[in-house]
């Protein structure tokens, strides 16, 4: 299912030796969500790959206004691969973004964006290569309705793992349904989600993404984690993308949906996506130092001084939807502490101490969760790293207590991650100086940005009734 392409030329070859029957173009947009259209393969040459095939950007969440809306999608020939869902042979090709007027990428394409952040990197001289390492957990429901009108507004998920479900008549009801906040790591059948699993790995593993592991997660309900190995910065937001296809795709031929919306459930834990990275120059991990705390060396600190100065402002980014913050909130095990530790998971950074392999050094930011753009949250959070190196923030004394669990005079001086995207959006506008070094983010994508989150997600549910407002209020 992985052609193995390096140019055009390859391509073309590719499409003909697979006997292609379509050739699906994606890309993604602002918010994050892939999108794509289909050519037939009489439609690709080379000169139509390398000079880019054109599409309507105006029709696209945070793109262009509909006066200037010709863009042009140019197929990036090193992420083909075979489509495993569709019925017909489908070369799928990621894409980049180009303006058709100045030949240029297009400023607001996440994926240019990313790849700006790795030739920045280079540039610096702190290192020449980023490794990201995310961990996207999700929920695979067997129901879920939801809607919206000006006298009503409800949701409703069911799925036959829902603790809620023990009582109900499944003719039979077999039970083995994970309680509420015990649903990590039970054998089947209480982890009903083995099979389903693994048929997601080995899909993943056929279209070329390295799997480590995968296991049910702590929520009732069927929430579950598959662990991607690390790669490159753009690589592995091009991998999350095609894992989340993957999950999704998958579930649906089971008929179940499966979702990445962080906190589709109350009173239970929530998606999150713990992201481990690391920077190298070769094949030295610049993080690893024996005689340091945690054998992180003193950039590693640097780094994580970086990440938690411009904590609030990355959450603008790597936690950027309402529903975010209903994740992060005491009692869920979300990591809203802004400290760092070692092994600590209550801390909003930390140091895995599995191995003692200085390959294996890593930091571990903890606050990001799924619903966002890869490739924007991996490049923030690059960028907040390595405004942490050339600044040499020191982040303080590490905290290797539970944090949940701190007397009152040392809880007080530990910071927490913002309580509303509101929040987390105004400190984006007060904090993005060092997103916009070497030109990787422009102030037109962060104000696109801003703006679209507030009038499209923050406005729209702050200007809605909410069902427990109901509960609360109807008698007064």
């Amino acid at each position: 299912m992985f052609p193995n392409c390096t140019t055009s030329e390859d391509l073309v070859k590719a499409i003909k030796d697979e006997k292609v029957q379509m050739v699906d173009l994606r890309f993604t947009d602002l918010p994050g969500v892939w999108q794509h259209f289909s050519v037939p393969p009489s439609g690709v040459n080379v000169d139509a790959l390398e000079e880019g095939i054109g599409f309507d950007g105006s029709s696209i969440r945070g793109f262009q206004e509909i006066q200037e809306s010709d863009m042009l999608v140019v197929p990036d020939p090193t992420t083909a691969f075979l489509d495993p869902f569709s019925p017909a042979t489908t070369l799928v090709l990621i894409c980049n973004i180009m303006d058709p007027a100045t030949r240029q990428s297009y400023s607001r394409d996440a994926r240019y964006i990313a790849q700006k952040a790795e030739t920045y990197l280079k540039g610096t001289g702190h290192a020449d290569t980023s490794y990201f390492g995310p961990e996207a957990e999700f929920f695979v429901f067997d129901d879920v309705r939801y809607g919206q009108s000006i006298n009503y507004c409800f949701h409703e998920i069911d799925s036959s793992e829902g603790s809620w479900n023990t009582g109900k008549e499944e003719k039979p009801n077999l039970g083995h349904k994970p309680r509420p906040k015990e649903g990590y790591f039970p054998v089947p059948p209480t982890d009903s989600m083995q099979a389903l699993r693994t048929e997601m790995v080995l899909t993943m593993e056929a279209l070329g993404i390295k799997i480590e592991a995968h296991h049910h997660e702590v929520a009732t309900g069927g929430q579950n984690e598959i662990d991607m190995r690390f790669t490159t910065l753009t690589r592995m937001a091009d991998n999350l993308m095609i894992y989340k296809y993957v999950v999704k795709n998958t579930a649906r031929q089971h008929g179940k949906t499966a979702t990445f919306m962080p906190k589709p459930l109350f009173e239970d834990n929530a998606s999150g996506m713990h992201v481990h990275q690391s920077l190298w120059n070769g094949e030295t991990n610049l993080f690893y130092d024996k005689v340091d705390y945690a054998e992180l060396s003193k950039l590693g600190r640097y780094y994580i001084g970086g990440l938690l100065t411009h904590a609030w402002a990355l959450c603008g980014l790597c936690a950027p939807t309402t529903n975010s913050y209903r994740r992060l909130v005491p009692g869920y095990e979300a990591p809203i502490n802004l400290v760092y530790s070692q092994r600590n998971r209550s801390a909003c950074c930390r140091i895995p101490m599995y191995s003692p392999n200085p390959r294996a050094k890593r930091v571990e930011f903890r606050s990001p969760d799924p619903s966002c753009n890869p490739y924007l949250a991996f490049t923030a959070m690059l960028m907040a790293g390595l405004d942490g190196i050339s600044n040499r923030i020191d982040p303080g004394q590490p905290i290797d207590k539970n944090l949940y669990d701190l007397p009152p005079a040392e809880q007080k001086d530990v910071k927490s991650t913002p309580g509303s995207l509101d929040q987390a959006l105004d400190a984006l506008e007060r904090d993005h100086t060092f997103l916009l070094r070497g030109d990787v983010f422009t102030a037109d994508v962060i104000q696109t940005w801003l703006d679209y989150k507030r009038k499209r997600e923050v406005d729209a549910i702050r200007l809605r009734p909410h069902p427990y407002e109901f509960h609360l209020y109807y008698d007064i």
